[in-house]
Parts: structure tokens; C-alpha cells; sequence
């Protein structure tokens, strides 16, 4: 061979060794990620060539899937009362892509997870068609109901947990959205979505989970937690030293109180029956702002929840001086809560100081309902000792039974619960936040501990308070999962 013919045969190896190289690492090493990419158009065909795996509440599916009418897609999802469960499923769309547990479990609604990789391998040899597994929620159908027709045309939002568990019950936003509508592959999909979008109403915010309120005076509970904790007072009859009026340290401004109740040196107990701003605010200053971060933080402050859906961090600031800290502990400042946070502050406090992790997600089952994965409870923290718990419950049940908080009375139950109004806009210039948080139990425990939020633009300002707007709402939903009980 002479010497030009070598060199065509070295560089024509060279090249087919070369395609070897490529060919191996878009099989082996890339095929994960082009698997995964979303402009891989025969992925996306085939991701859409089978009906999903369904979102479960109650044993039955909230979610189906039909035929799309056009493209190449196959199937398209469906929701049942789609506005309604929106806040828990989120949106699955051909064109848009998915959110929420939609997104967090797609492998398995898709059928794509690892664990499902033998139903897959046993669909080739029987000739079944592929199908995804499903997701089965820790929600209760009637108290979800309960919650958003409670809400109405109101913008607002409701969580309820199972203090025992942390499993969560109900989790509704309003106003909400229909994920069917744009669930599919259309320009009038796209439309449908950039309409929600663009809603100042905000229709596609979770806000249950990804809303931050002033909480007002439902974070009494806390403060009254820190009090209790941290030795201030230990009876809570005993009368505290809190006179009226009172002035925020460092400053000419006295702290007020909302009617004529008696919050001269109130005990705790009465104190929180007529939520006292000056017993409440002076104890955050007595404490200090270390005393209360601590105890706001146990109770998950400052901490984002995973549920497995993300919910934004509540807020309760560090180095604050004291009159700052002082109108922190009534909930004013700049604290901030979630709907889902102060249903967990009231769930630990139903079950005894001990805060239980939330979770949405009881099992994921392959496409037979056979258990690939099951979520176990878990402790969080324990803000609270059991016995400054059990007195904060006397406290809330006094609320309920002879302050604020009637409208929430249960029959055959025991209800413990906190109003708030909290302030809106700079110098409580908007109409203020209607805020219920509460728990209802039995001779068999509590299962049930809920907090709702009621943005009212509708109604009078001075018809706006936690007691009138949102109690209501909490008692339906606390109804609703007792009558599961009987």
C-alpha cells in the first residue's frame, strides 16, 4: 500500500472511530438527558400516546385523560371540579408543560419512574397498553367542598391539617382556574392560560401555600406560646402586668385596644378572649425579639414547607429592637404567614405542643393500586411542652365559647380558635385580611385544625373581621371531617 492510500486508511478509521465515540455517548451517557429534554419531540409524543395515572382524593379520581382532538398527541388530561382541587393538582397542558403534584410525580403518572419499569417490561410480552400509576392524597373530599364554598366569589384561601398526622385535609384558593382548559395543544389553550395569567385576581397563585399575610391577631397564640414557654406568666388566670395604656418603647405612640374590653393587667386567658394589642405586645417586648424568633421559628417560621408542593416561608425578623418586636407578636410589622403555616402554629397546639410535618401525598401506587411508596408521619419539632399546650387549648376554647369566636361553635364538639384582622396597606389604608385560625375535637382527639384568610374587597370595612367572615368558613370545614368521624 503506498503511502497516499495509508493515509486514506488512517483517516477513514479515524472517522469511523469517531462515530463509535459519538454513537456510545448519545446512547450511554446523553440518553438521560435527551430523554428528558423538552424539545425532544418523540419523547413528548410519547409521553402523551397513553392515559396519565390519576390524582386520587377519597378512593376516587379527581383527573382523567381523552383523546386530544388534533396534533399528534394522543391523550390530553382532564380534572373533575377542576377550580375546586386547581391548589392541589396544579396543571398537566401538551403545551405549557405542568405544575404542582402534576409536575413533582409526573414519572409516576407517566409511568416513566424506575419502579414501574416491570409493569412496562410485562406490557411488551401481554400486549397491555402502557398506563401511569397514581397518586393517592391525604385530602378529605367534603371538607375540601366545605372550604371552597365557603370562599365563594371572595378571594381567600383555607388550609386544615390532621394535627395527629400532619396529613392535610383541605387546601383550597379562591378565585381559582380550570386546569382542563388548558390542558391541551391549541393556540386558544395558550389564550386561556395568558388570560389567567394576566388576572389581577390572580387565579393560578396558590395561596394557601404561596401567599404571605399579615396574620394579626391569630398570632396571639404564638406570643402566648413564647409566655408560657419562656416563664413570663405560668397561670394563665393569674393577671400580667400590662397597663393601659401602654407605650411602645422608644417611641410616643401608645398601643391601643379594639373595643372596650377589660385589657388592664388582663390574664392571659381574657386576654386573648378580647385580644388584647397591649398585653400581647408588651409581653413581645418583656420577651425580646430572640425569646419570640425562637419560638416562632419552632412553629416553622422562617422555614419554606414541601408538602411535597412548595410553600413559601412564613416571616418573623430577627434583630428587631423592642417596639418593633412588640408589634411583630400582635402580627403587624412585617410578620407574615401562610394559610399553612398557621394551621400547622393550631395543629401543634391541638396535638399537644407537638408540630407533625404536613403532607399532601399518602401513597404513590403502580397502575393496579399495589403500594410503591408511603408516606409515614412525622415530628417536626415541639414548640410546646403538653401542659402549656393544654393551657393554650383552655385559652382557645374560651375564645370560641365566650369571645371572638362564637360563629364557630360545633355541636358534640370542643373548639378552640383565634380571630384577626390584620391591616392592609401602608397605615391599614386597604381593607384589612379576615383571619380564623381553630381546631375542633372529640373524646377521641382532635382531627382537625384549620386556618382561613378572607380577602373581602366587597364588603364594608367595617363588617370585615375574622370572627364574622372567616370562622364560618373554618366551622363547615371542621363539620365536615368530624362527620367523617361517626
Amino acid at each position: 500500500m503506498n503511502k497516499p492510500l495509508r493515509r486514506v486508511a488512517v483517516f477513514c478509521g479515524l472517522l469511523v472511530l469517531a462515530l463509535l465515540v459519538r454513537v456510545n455517548w448519545i446512547q450511554y451517557v446523553k440518553a438521560d438527558e435527551l430523554s428528558k429534554d423538552p424539545n425532544n419531540r418523540r419523547v413528548l409524543i410519547d409521553r402523551y400516546a397513553h392515559k396519565r395515572g390519576d390524582i386520587i382524593v377519597d378512593g376516587k379520581a379527581i383527573t382523567g385523560s381523552k383523546e386530544s382532538k388534533s396534533g399528534d398527541f394522543k391523550f390530553q388530561r382532564t380534572y373533575k371540579d377542576g377550580p375546586m382541587w386547581a391548589p392541589v393538582t396544579g396543571f398537566t397542558s401538551q403545551r405549557m408543560g405542568s405544575n404542582q403534584i402534576e409536575s413533582i410525580e409526573d414519572d409516576i403518572l407517566t409511568g416513566t419512574d424506575d419502579r414501574l419499569f416491570f409493569d412496562r417490561t410485562l406490557s411488551l410480552f401481554t400486549g397491555d397498553k402502557k398506563q401511569g400509576g397514581h397518586v393517592l392524597t391525604t385530602l378529605n373530599g367534603a371538607a375540601q367542598r366545605a372550604a371552597y364554598k365557603g370562599l365563594g366569589g371572595r378571594k381567600g384561601a383555607v388550609a386544615a391539617i390532621d394535627p395527629q398526622t400532619g396529613a392535610i385535609l383541605a387546601l383550597a384558593s379562591t378565585p381559582s382556574y380550570d386546569p382542563s382548559k388548558v390542558a391541551g395543544n391549541t393556540d386558544q389553550d395558550v389564550k386561556n392560560w395568558q388570560k389567567y395569567e394576566k388576572d389581577p385576581d390572580k387565579p393560578t397563585t396558590n395561596r394557601a401555600l404561596r401567599e404571605t399575610y399579615p396574620p394579626g391577631s391569630t398570632f396571639k397564640v404564638i406570643t402566648a406560646a413564647a409566655a408560657l414557654e419562656h416563664g413570663l406568666y405560668e397561670d394563665i388566670d393569674d393577671k400580667t402586668e400590662s397597663p393601659l395604656p401602654w407605650r411602645l418603647p422608644l417611641s410616643t405612640k401608645n398601643l391601643v385596644n379594639d373595643g372596650n374590653h377589660p385589657c388592664k393587667n388582663a390574664s392571659l386567658r381574657v386576654a386573648l378572649q378580647w385580644s388584647c394589642n397591649t398585653v400581647f405586645g408588651k409581653i413581645g417586648a418583656d420577651l425580646d425579639n430572640e425569646k419570640m424568633l425562637e419560638t416562632a421559628e419552632k412553629f416553622g417560621f422562617n422555614e419554606q414547607q414541601f408538602v411535597p408542593v412548595r410553600s413559601n416561608a412564613s416571616v418573623f425578623s430577627k434583630d428587631m429592637d423592642k417596639a418593633q418586636t412588640a408589634l411583630s407578636s400582635i402580627g403587624q410589622f412585617n410578620t407574615a404567614a401562610t394559610p399553612l403555616q398557621m394551621a400547622m402554629v393550631t395543629a401543634a397546639i391541638a396535638n399537644d405542643g407537638k408540630l407533625m410535618k404536613p403532607y399532601m401525598i399518602d401513597r404513590l401506587t403502580d397502575p393496579n393500586l399495589d403500594v410503591l411508596e408511603k408516606t409515614s408521619p412525622e415530628e417536626m419539632s415541639t414548640p410546646l411542652s403538653p401542659e402549656n399546650a393544654q393551657k393554650l387549648q383552655e385559652m382557645m376554647e374560651t375564645v370560641v365559647s365566650d369571645g371572638t369566636g362564637k360563629n364557630a361553635q360545633i355541636s358534640g364538639a370542643t373548639v378552640g380558635g383565634k380571630t384577626g384582622t390584620a391591616q392592609h396597606g401602608v397605615d391599614n389604608s386597604e381593607k384589612p385580611y379576615a383571619w380564623f385560625i381553630s381546631y375542633a375535637k372529640t373524646d377521641k382527639g382532635s382531627p382537625v385544625a384549620v386556618a382561613v384568610v378572607v380577602e373581602d374587597d366587597n364588603a364594608n370595612r367595617e363588617d370585615i373581621s375574622g370572627g364574622g367572615l372567616a370562622a364560618p368558613i373554618a366551622k363547615d370545614v371542621m363539620q365536615a371531617v368530624l362527620d367523617r368521624q361517626k
